[in-house]
Formats: C-alpha cells, sequence, structure tokens
C-alpha cells in the first residue's frame, strides 16, 4: 500500500488542509475535527483502497484504517504539518463529545506504553508463580518490576506532555508541574505521619500521594493552558522567555497542591466508587454489561469516558476489573468474524472476516465489527450476547488484571492470578470467541452479493 498516495487522497477529500482543525489517532483511526464536515466526501474516502469505513460522531470525522493507522498518519502529518486550531469550528458537538474527545486525545497516546508495561507486569507475575516469591528480592526482578511500574509512578509526568499537546500549551512546562507531583521529597512529606500537617504559604494542604494519580495533573494542564495565555499578554516579549515560565511555576505548583489537586483525587474516587458499588451490588451483572455493551460502546466512542477508571484503578491498587470484562466483548467480536468467514460465499467478506478475526484477537476490534460484524447485523448480535455471558462468568470468578493492557491472546498473563479468577477468565474467553462463532454460523445472515464493477469505473472512484 502506497501511505503517501493514500494519505493525499485523504487529505484531498476531507476538503483539503485548510478544513483540517485537529488530527489525532488511536489504534485503528484518523479522528479529524473539521472546520466544515460538508466538505469532506465520505463516500470517496470509504471506497479508497486500506479504509474500512468512515465515521461522523461527535464532532469528529473517523476514517477506519486498522492497525496500520500509524503510518498513515505520520504520512498526512508530513503533508500538513502539525495541525494548530486556527479557526472556529462548525462541528464541535455537544459539552460531553468535546470532553470524551479530550480524554481520548489525552490517553491514546500512553496505551501502547501502558500496553507493554502490562505485559511485562503479567510476565513477572507469571515467573513468581513458578519459582517462588523469593524471586522478588534478585536485582534482575527489581529492575524489571521498576520497567514495568514506571509508566505508572510517573504517570503524572507523562499525561502532563499528552495534556499540553491537547490543551495547546508549554509542554516543559506543564512536565515540571506533573514531576513536582512526583518529587521524592514530595511524596516524602505528603505521606509522612498523619498527624504531621503540610502548609504552603500558611495554608493547609491535603494531604495525598500524587504519584500514579491521573485526573490531577489534567486539571491542572487544563488550567495552565489559559493561565500561561494570560501570563504571555501582560509580560514585556525582552522577558518572556524567564518570566513567563517562572511566574506559571509560581502560580501553578501552589495552585495544584492546594486547590486542583485534591479536586482530582476527589473526583477519581468518586468515579472509581461508584464502578466498585456497581460491582459490590452485582459483580455478575457489571461483568455481563461491559462484556457486551463494550464494544457497542466503541462504535459511538462512548467507551472513552470509563476508560480513566481501568487506568486509575491500575496506578492506585495495581488491579483492574474493567478490561477483563471488555475482554469478553474482543473475544466475542473476533469468534462472530470468524463465523462470518466459515459462513459466508463472498470471496471479499470472507477476506476481510479473516483478516478482522486476527486483529481482533490482538485486541483490535474495528476492522471486525465495521468490515464484517456490524456491516451484517447479526453476526454484532451474536457478538454482544456471548460476549455477555462471558463478562458474567468472569465478574462471579472475580477476575481481574494485575495492569491496564489492551486485551487480546497476548495480553492473557496480565490476568493469570488466582486460581478461580483466572480460571473463569480462560474460560470466558473460550465461551466469547467460540460460543460466537458457533452462533453466528448458525444463526447466520444475509450473505453479500459478489459485485463486479467494470475496472474503468473502479479506476475513476479510487483516484478522485
Amino acid at each position: 500500500m502506497d501511505y503517501n498516495l493514500l494519505a493525499r487522497k485523504i487529505i484531498a477529500n476531507v476538503g483539503g488542509k485548510e478544513n483540517i482543525q485537529e488530527l489525532t489517532h488511536c489504534f485503528t483511526r484518523l479522528r479529524f475535527v473539521l472546520k466544515d464536515d460538508k466538505k469532506a466526501k465520505k463516500e470517496i474516502i470509504e471506497k479508497l483502497e486500506g479504509i474500512v469505513t468512515v465515521i461522523s460522531n461527535g464532532g469528529q470525522f473517523q476514517i477506519v484504517i486498522g492497525n496500520k493507522v500509524d503510518k498513515v498518519y505520520a504520512q498526512v502529518i508530513k503533508e500538513i504539518g502539525e495541525v494548530t486550531s486556527s479557526g472556529e469550528s462548525n462541528n464541535k458537538g455537544g459539552i460531553l463529545n468535546q470532553i470524551l474527545n479530550k480524554f481520548a486525545a489525552i490517553f491514546t497516546p500512553v496505551i501502547p506504553a501502558m500496553a507493554g508495561s502490562g505485559m511485562l507486569q503479567g510476565i513477572l507475575a507469571i515467573v513468581v508463580q513458578i519459582y517462588g516469591k523469593d524471586i522478588k528480592t534478585t536485582d534482575t526482578y527489581i529492575i524489571l518490576d521498576a520497567a514495568a511500574k514506571a509508566v505508572f509512578f510517573f504517570m503524572p509526568i507523562i499525561l502532563a506532555y499528552t495534556s499540553a499537546k491537547v490543551f495547546k500549551c508549554n509542554k516543559f512546562i506543564a512536565m515540571i508541574i506533573g514531576a513536582t507531583l512526583c518529587h521524592p521529597e514530595l511524596v516524602k512529606l505528603m505521606t509522612s505521619a498523619k498527624d504531621v500537617s503540610v502548609n504552603l504559604f500558611g495554608i493547609g494542604i491535603t494531604k495525598s500521594n500524587y504519584t500514579s494519580s491521573v485526573i490531577p495533573i489534567i486539571i491542572a494542564i487544563f488550567i495552565f493552558s489559559y493561565i500561561e495565555k494570560y501570563i504571555e499578554k501582560i509580560i514585556p516579549e525582552v522577558i518572556k522567555v524567564i518570566m513567563v515560565p517562572t511566574l506559571s511555576l509560581l502560580i501553578m505548583i501552589p495552585a495544584t497542591l492546594i486547590i486542583f489537586g485534591p479536586i482530582g483525587i476527589y473526583i477519581g474516587n468518586g468515579v472509581n466508587w461508584i464502578y466498585y458499588q456497581l460491582l459490590a451490588i452485582s459483580p455478575i451483572l457489571l461483568g455481563a454489561f461491559i462484556g457486551g455493551m463494550w464494544c457497542v460502546l466503541v462504535i459511538f466512542g462512548a467507551h472513552r469516558a470509563i476508560v480513566p477508571i481501568g487506568i486509575n484503578d491500575v496506578a492506585k491498587t495495581g488491579r483492574q476489573t474493567l478490561l477483563a470484562f471488555a475482554g469478553a466483548a474482543n473475544f466475542g467480536q473476533a469468534g462472530a468474524a470468524l463465523g462470518v468467514f466459515l459462513k459466508t460465499k463472498n470471496k471479499e467478506l470472507k477476506t476481510i472476516a479473516a483478516s478482522g478475526t486476527v486483529t481482533a484477537l490482538f485486541g483490535i476490534t474495528e476492522p471486525a465489527i465495521y468490515g464484517a460484524n456490524l456491516r451484517l447485523k447479526k453476526p454484532m448480535v451474536c457478538g454482544v450476547i456471548c460476549g455477555a455471558i462471558a463478562g458474567g462468568l468472569m465478574g462471579w470468578g472475580g477476575s481481574f488484571g494485575t495492569a491496564f493492557a489492551n486485551q487480546g491472546i497476548l495480553t492473557i498473563p496480565v490476568y493469570a492470578v488466582g486460581a478461580k479468577p483466572f480460571i473463569c477468565y480462560l474460560i470466558g474467553i473460550c465461551i466469547s470467541f467460540f460460543g460466537s462463532a458457533i452462533l453466528t454460523y448458525i444463526v447466520g445472515f444475509e450473505d453479500l452479493k459478489e459485485e463486479k464493477q467494470p475496472e474503468e469505473i473502479k479506476g475513476v472512484v479510487l483516484n478522485q
């Protein structure tokens, strides 16, 4: 595939460079915020080689490509340069959608690092089970364990950088704010004996350990993006290079520790409390809901609202249940796509379904969903049903993961903790995968007819 050619065709058919206000990408999609959606030629883009589908949702024009999206993104950026938000967009969507889009842009770049760290934690957990806990005292284990946990310990620094990119402020000052929250001396001060108070300029500070925290730094950098702009307006040009960073830190560090940090901690704790209250009421129902509806939420982008729960859980407690249940959904869509592959007589659909099955087994479900399951409807329903059954079983068994890792066959070691939880997880993903494949094959679907277009017509469409 010629990624440069595809990138130029995408740019041309979204209305040109001047129509692009923002551009980000996740594992499978280019996410455009366009100044005018009406200028985008959705039908033409969908017919380009390498494009799975196009979705216009929540103020974003999303082009689903698959696991090659990073290569296409790189070529698009090469053609248009780093996008800055110049001008107003007519397609902002509602406030909720804007918030979800910002969260997606903040967390998406971090997920590969968390996935790699999660895999390493899973491997170390298996090694401990094989060789015993004494191995934890060896230098090799200590070093690898530090590598596995670093991304979570220094989460404020990492999220400070991605937040600064999203909110368009100085990335390095933002990272210093995050690093301050992780500084050993501050951590020691904030985690000292409870009867020892902490004061800043005579003002009492709520004591909390901000290492591994998520929400406080995002709020802080959001506020900083406005503070920085104001300071730049009032400081003379000749001393900006010194005074803007200095005043930014003098304002933001106290404000973060006194105001925004505690607010963020309370918000994070509140969201987690609600999730775990639901888990306590009925882990089976919560598991069934996430296992069945996760991929439906993915279609609408609504899953982004609950992803921080899993990230925060791992950062604070070293374990999470959210992605265990979500794994049931992923394997369900993989199985449904396999059922389509086995059932369909359409050669093109068979190829799409086979590819979608493989990518879904590795945690990327969009090719399976948009290429086959949702397109045919019944396979999507079969995947949802079996995913819900599997998620309910995992909830009953208390399945959980020791890291935040994308849900697929490579991340199974992350869930290898405890006999009953792990066995229920394994049985659950088997039910989800094989059950969806069998149910899809039995229930069937309205197969797509082979469509043969004249080569000259196809050539005209693809080259527009």
